[in-house]
């Protein structure tokens, strides 16, 4: 393969794929259609199935811009391929923002013009006379176009606005003025409608999808073979089963796209307002926005139909459909530096400027504008590139799910193909040798193979499922990926949330600790007090907040609204009305409640009386909000007190940040000790900071200036403390998890000593266990990236005084191994987002091992949340995410097992939802999970078994050129199979968490041991029953007149059979032993394989299991002893005397032992026998976190000791610092 011709498209993104081009050959389509007649159409399913042999099979290798079709490989573990044809579409230009005089709507697909009365061929040729049309080569691939760029020689994605790489103050020169009729018609050829379009495919369509399944096409064999060998009763009722399967299956996956349809489109298409380049506002459809256009965000509010950043007014958004976030957010205009400021004007990025940014599908609530002012937003994505249209491709086009058992059942079905084909070639050889007519050879043979290949096996697979999703909806978990149960079966590390997952979801004020001249004042309980309503601290509490009034309620952000109400002041809102009666925005204005106020001054004569009026009122209005960030971690507002000339900028946020931003003479000089004490106690702390503005900045200038050059020389004010409770549950839970062997990590927004506390306080670090804290900071000034290692003291030593950190120098060197393991107490690591940030830039190895130990991950993005989860699975954890579906989508896409406790429409990400807001589902689920997955492996052992069985007997049949009826086929794969079957998946989950796990595949010791005995048994007693029979002195080759029973006393048992001709051959004593023999071998290993404890409840507590076993067996004992002629007819089955069914009863009852006492030794001393191999071995273990437990148990210098310092080496020349993630030990100076 030429390396030049293959291209990467969407490269470092989740969806990234290999790319090659192909041409249409002819004289290869015209072969492959003469092999597609040759098969009877079999090719043609096998190049469906396989899109990479249908391209290399029709089509010859080409470069990529030359491409009829492209071939795609998704790079990532599961290596799909995808194939897509290459269209092209004339447009007068290559570039959608190329700013052309003249353009028309139009496009040219394929060289043909669309037929529409308003826009004819002529008119489309007209409109472009001056232009040359060009040519643009693309492709569609899951709702995603993919345009040709002749610069960088690839396909790529154009995403909207964000392509142009546009600066924050080029949106508002050039961008902010709107689009003429002819520039949106343009770009509307390449950015297409805006709308995100989930067709619901037509039944027709699902339905050949759904038949085309390979199985589906087996099954249509296996009927078409047994019809013509005559088994038409079986036939039907296996084409009913099928029907009602792909009826179930069709009506399922209509209504998963009905569903998703229907909410999506419910505010896909809505009116909005337009401004025109010309100043021009007109109404159209928002199917017809593009990137560029600017809309006009009405008063009363909407839901957006696009993703648009704000370039005037406010917004007050509910943006619960994304975030999960069900607090109202406040969204400013974007800032504009202006011309002279290039340092402060960054390029605009969704991501950091989401503060400024609305949402498609998010509610906007209502808007604050300026008279004359409309508030207005540019588009910057429209359709499927929106954050709302990713959401919506995620769940149309899942990643599928890896898991060892799917794989190794597909392993375990080519086995039983195997032994297939030994059949196919013993009933031939047979056949031959008897002289057997060709058509009975051939449709005998094949039968062979439909009978090893279970055909209800993918059925019986999903009923475990199923019923386990049923038993979690009852107690409030609900699955919309349930193949995911079973993964959650091996769950073996839960990460948290820590804000409304492990603690209450509102904070309490504990108090407040004010700050003067440079020393903390004591703690008080609150600022509600008369004497402190005039400071700046109280004046930030009031102001410093994002809070709106919605229906005169007040609603914002639970952390605010608490603050605020601790102050007892008043928020007042300007109405619409009011607003509209002056020249700019009117501000949000806060006042102290007049009993607060002090008392009133006695009025001089001299005084004028407005003027004492103004005096009274204190009045503080909200000029300009800079919102939270939490990649800035703090907020910030610029206020004025009413009648005072100059400004005021009020900080609120993370300690650490806002103490960074202030003059260093106004922080105390204890100010960490301080902090420390409280951040260990576990307490949530927010600081507040103050600067007084210098009168040359206007109203105006506000409006437009950085917010950096705001945030600087504060003034610090002091700390509020905020208490935030564990739920009530969260320590049982963790405790439970604990004692089932499964580590819990905690994942958090929150600052790093409150999270270790809240770990401690939860029971995820033990008392008595250390806690190291990685602190990474960058490379700097020519300096390497290093690692600080800093001890948390455990708090029982320092329970009186303020808790101190141990300050250490650590290194880190490679594994030295020793032949003794250290013996050393239990650690936790605990590192903020920043030191993960450089440890997985710099120190990649590191990594590995310190997530092995880490518990505490503070300060995280949401983006590092999920970086984290993937770090855990690279060592082969299998990992869970719980989270209130805030910020943690992400994360609980790519966990193993996300369980999201919000309700909202972002837990649409999340594969299972709790309706219990608390962490007791996650036990739930992991039990469930292993109940459902050892069902799995049951009813996977049973399939086989019941394949097995019914192939030894077919075999020794066919041996005497007989076989089993077809009424036997039919009571065999009905009452016996299906109906246990069912019921055996059953069992309810074991009501506690145990620390085994259940084994992840299928192909594991204990479990082939399992089988293959059972195998070896069922093979045993039904040859002994086989050659038993005819070693039988009544014995001889059966006919109509035969009469064996008639030899026997017990003669009065057996009625005449009037049967008419047996063609087949089914009548005959063999075959009447071993379908009593292999009709209780069936019952035998349903009870032995049918698991309980330590998983799933007791057998005898799943009562249909229980009485359909024991219904069989009285019915079988029942034909068996008291043979009923119409039943002996309708089975097929002729009599035999007494004795031979005493004897078949001894035979069925020491197969029984034999099998129960089996299963029972590989139980007890399977696992024991295993692992002393293992050690005999020196076996590695499978896992990789298991592996470097291993190496790190005999490693000296691990965990660090206080003695040097971790430096990462500089790159080589040519080197990213990506690849590079080797570092040196420095000796401490």
């Amino acid at each position: 393969m030429e390396k030049e011709d293959l291209k990467i498209v969407n490269k470092d993104e989740e969806d990234e794929m290999e790319l090659q081009g192909y041409r249409v050959c002819r004289w290869r389509v015209a072969v492959v259609g003469l092999w597609v007649l040759c098969t009877g159409g079999f090719l043609l399913l096998l190049l469906y199935w396989m899109p990479e042999w249908c391209v290399k099979a029709t089509c010859s290798r080409t470069t990529v811009r030359e491409a009829e079709v492209v071939l795609l490989q998704s790079t990532d573990e599961f290596k799909r391929w995808f194939l897509a044809k290459v269209r092209v579409m004339l447009a007068p230009g290559r570039n959608p923002f190329d700013s052309l005089e003249t353009q028309t709507t139009p496009p040219m697909a394929n060289g043909h013009s669309p037929h529409s009365s308003n826009s004819p061929t002529q008119e489309f040729n007209r409109k472009y006379a001056e232009y040359q049309p060009t040519q643009i080569r693309y492709f569609t691939l899951h709702s995603t176009k993919y345009y040709w760029n002749d610069e960088v020689q690839n396909f790529e994605v154009l995403m909207g606005l964000e392509d142009l790489e546009v600066t924050c103050s080029n949106i508002h020169s050039e961008h902010s003025t709107g689009l003429t009729s002819n520039q949106q018609e343009y770009r509307r050829l390449f950015f297409g409608v805006n709308e995100i379009a989930v067709k619901v495919p037509s039944v027709f369509k699902l339905l050949i999808k759904e038949v085309l399944n390979p199985f589906y096409i087996f099954q249509l064999f296996s009927v078409i073979l047994w019809s013509a060998d005559e088994y038409y009763y079986y036939a039907v009722a296996i084409v009913f089963m099928s029907v009602i399967s792909i009826a179930t299956s069709l009506y399922t996956i209509k209504k998963q796209y009905v569903m998703l349809h229907d909410l999506v489109a419910a505010h896909s298409i809505v009116r909005v307002s337009v401004c025109r380049a010309n100043n021009d506002i007109e109404e159209a459809l928002s199917t017809d926005l593009v990137p560029g256009d600017v809309m006009v965000i009405p008063s009363n509010g909407t839901i957006m139909p696009c993703d648009a950043v704000l370039v005037s007014g406010t917004c007050i958004v509910n943006e619960s459909m994304l975030t999960g976030e069900s607090v109202p957010v406040t969204k400013t205009n974007l800032p504009n530096p202006g011309e002279g400021d290039k340092e402060g004007d960054g390029a605009y990025s969704m991501e950091e400027h989401k503060r400024h940014t609305l949402f498609c599908g998010t509610h906007i609530i209502q808007t604050r504008f300026y008279s004359g002012e409309l508030v207005k937003a540019v588009v910057v994505r429209t359709g499927f590139s929106t954050a709302k249209g990713q959401l919506v491709r995620s769940i149309l086009y899942p990643k599928p799910t890896d898991f060892k058992l799917y794989r190794d059942a597909y392993l375990f079905l080519l086995c039983l193909v195997a032994i297939a084909g030994i059949g196919f070639v013993y009933s031939i050889v047979l056949s031959i040798m008897n002289k057997v007519p060709a058509k009975t050879i051939i449709i005998e043979s094949l039968d062979i193979i439909t009978i090893t290949v279970p055909p209800a096996l993918p059925a019986a697979m999903t009923a475990g499922i199923v019923y386990a999703q049923r038993r979690l909806k009852r107690i409030g978990i609900f699955c919309i990926s349930p193949q995911r149960i079973n993964i959650c079966g091996q769950l073996n590390l839960v990460c948290f949330d820590k804000t409304g997952t492990l603690t209450e979801d509102g904070l309490d004020l504990w108090g407040v600790q004010r700050v003067e001249n440079g020393t903390f004042h004591l703690s008080e309980e609150n600022a509600y007090k008369e004497s402190l309503v005039k400071s700046q601290f109280v004046a930030c509490m009031a102001t410093c907040h994002s809070l709106t009034k919605i229906d005169g309620q007040l609603s914002g952000d639970p952390l605010d609204l608490k603050m605020f109400e601790a102050t007892g002041w008043i928020l007042e809102e300007a109405t619409e009305e009011e607003t509209s009666l002056h020249d700019r925005i009117m501000p949000t204005v806060v006042r102290p409640p007049k009993q607060l106020m002090p008392p009133e001054p006695v009025m001089s004569p001299e005084q004028d009386m407005e003027l004492y009026d103004l005096s009274l009122a204190y009045e503080i209005g909200i000029v300009r909000q800079f919102p939270f960030s939490s990649a800035l971690q703090r907020m910030c507002v610029v206020a004025r007190l009413l009648g005072e000339k100059r400004m005021d900028a009020y900080l609120k946020g993370a300690p650490e940040v806002v103490a960074s931003l202030c003059k260093k003479d106004t922080v105390p000089e204890d100010f960490a000790e301080v902090l420390e004490d409280y951040t260990k106690q576990g307490f949530r702390v927010i600081a507040l900071a103050h600067r007084r503005l210098e009168s040359k900045l206007t109203w105006h200038k506000v409006q437009n200036i950085n917010r950096d050059q705001m945030e600087a020389n504060m003034e610090f004010l002091g700390l509020i403390i905020m208490q935030n409770k564990l739920k009530a549950e969260t320590a049982g839970v963790l405790e439970d998890l604990r004692r089932a062997h499964i580590r819990t990590v905690m994942v958090t927004g929150d600052n790093m000593l409150t999270a270790i506390s809240v770990a401690r306080d939860c029971g995820m670090i033990p008392p008595q266990d250390r806690v190291i804290i990685a602190d990474a900071l960058p490379s700097k000034d020519g300096q390497s990236a290093k690692i600080n290692w800093r001890y948390a003291d455990k708090p029982s030593k320092h329970m009186g005084k303020a808790p101190r950190l141990e300050e250490v120098e650590i290194s880190l060197e490679d594994v030295c191994h020793t032949d003794e393991p250290k013996s050393q107490d239990q650690y936790h690591f605990a590192m903020s987002g920043k030191s993960f940030a450089v440890i997985t830039e710099h120190f990649q190895d590191v990594l590995q091992k310190l997530v092995l130990h880490g518990t505490v991950f503070a300060r995280m993005a949401p983006d590092q949340k999920t970086q984290l989860i993937e770090a855990l699975q690279s060592v082969d954890y299998f990992v869970g995410m719980c989270g209130d579906g805030a910020n943690d989508c992400g994360a609980l896409k790519r966990a193993h097992g996300g369980i999201s406790l919000s309700e909202l429409e972002a837990s649409v990400a999340s594969p299972f939802t709790s309706r219990t807001p608390n962490i007791s589902c996650v036990p739930s689920l992991i039990r469930e999970g292993r109940a459902a997955l050892i069902t799995s492996f049951c009813v996977f052992k049973f399939m086989a078994l019941y394949s097995i069985i019914q192939y030894i007997s077919v075999t020794l049949l066919y041996s005497i050129l007989s076989n089993l009826g077809d009424f036997q086929f039919l009571f065999i794969d009905i009452a016996i199979i299906l109906l246990i079957v069912f019921t055996m998946s059953l069992n309810p989950a074991w009501k506690e968490l145990v620390s085994r796990r259940p084994p992840s595949g299928l192909i594991s010791g204990p479990l082939l041991f399992s089988v293959l005995t059972q195998i070896l048994i069922c093979l045993g007693f039904q040859t002994i029953a086989f050659l038993w029979v005819r070693h039988q002195a009544w014995y001889d080759i059966w006919t109509p007149e035969s009469d064996a029973c008639n030899s026997s006393p017990h003669a009065n048992f057996s009625p005449k059979h009037n049967s008419s001709e047996d063609d087949h051959n089914i009548k005959n004593y063999e075959n009447t032993s071993l379908f009593y023999v292999s009709s209780f071998q069936y019952l035998i290993v349903a009870i032995v394989f049918s698991k309980g404890k330590p998983f799933r409840q007791p057998s005898y507590k799943n009562w249909p299991f229980v009485v359909s076993c024991i219904g069989l067996y009285i019915f079988l004992f029942f034909i068996m002893f008291y043979p009923v002629s119409a039943i002996d007819e309708f089975l097929e089955i002729v009599c035999v005397p007494f004795e031979w069914r005493i004897t078949l009863f001894f035979i069925i009852v020491v197969n029984a032992a034999v099998s129960v006492l089996a299963e029972g030794g590989i139980d007890l001393w399977g696992p024991k026998c295993l692992s002393w191999l293992c050690c005999r071995q020196r076996k590695v273990p499978k896992a990789l976190y298991m592996h470097l437990a291993q190496e790190l148990s005999v490693d000296p210098d691990w965990p660090p000791k206080p003695t040097t310092t971790t430096e990462a080496n500089p790159p080589p020349p040519g080197n990213t610092p990506e690849n590079c993630s080797s570092y040196q030990i420095m000796g401490d100076s």
